[in-house]
């Protein structure tokens, strides 16, 4: 009994071998919310603490945005429908 050889896959060279970088979801200013609510968003939706919620709270008012969770990007695309519910501005990037 003979066998016929098998053929193997050879990786593409071009394929991209970096090992996968984080996703962040990003929460950006916008004139409707109240800073108080958004600090209560963050610790009602990642549970953190007041005073972190705050500093966050601060970035997005000053800075414009802030980087308010990191993960996969299903679980980032998650946190920011999640965010959508609350009517927070909010979007995924692939952390550099």
């Amino acid at each position: 009994m003979t066998t016929a050889p098998v053929e193997l896959d050879r990786p593409d060279a071009a394929e991209d071998v970096r090992p996968d970088r984080p996703w962040v979801a990003i929460v950006w200013n916008d004139p409707i919310n109240l800073m108080s609510y958004v600090t209560y968003v963050f610790q009602a939706v990642f549970g953190y603490s007041k005073k972190k919620a705050e500093k966050l709270m601060m970035d997005v008012h000053h800075k414009g945005r802030a980087v308010v969770s990191s993960g996969t990007r299903e679980e980032m695309e998650r946190d920011c429908e999640i965010l959508h519910s609350y009517g927070l501005w909010a979007t995924v990037k692939q952390d550099v």
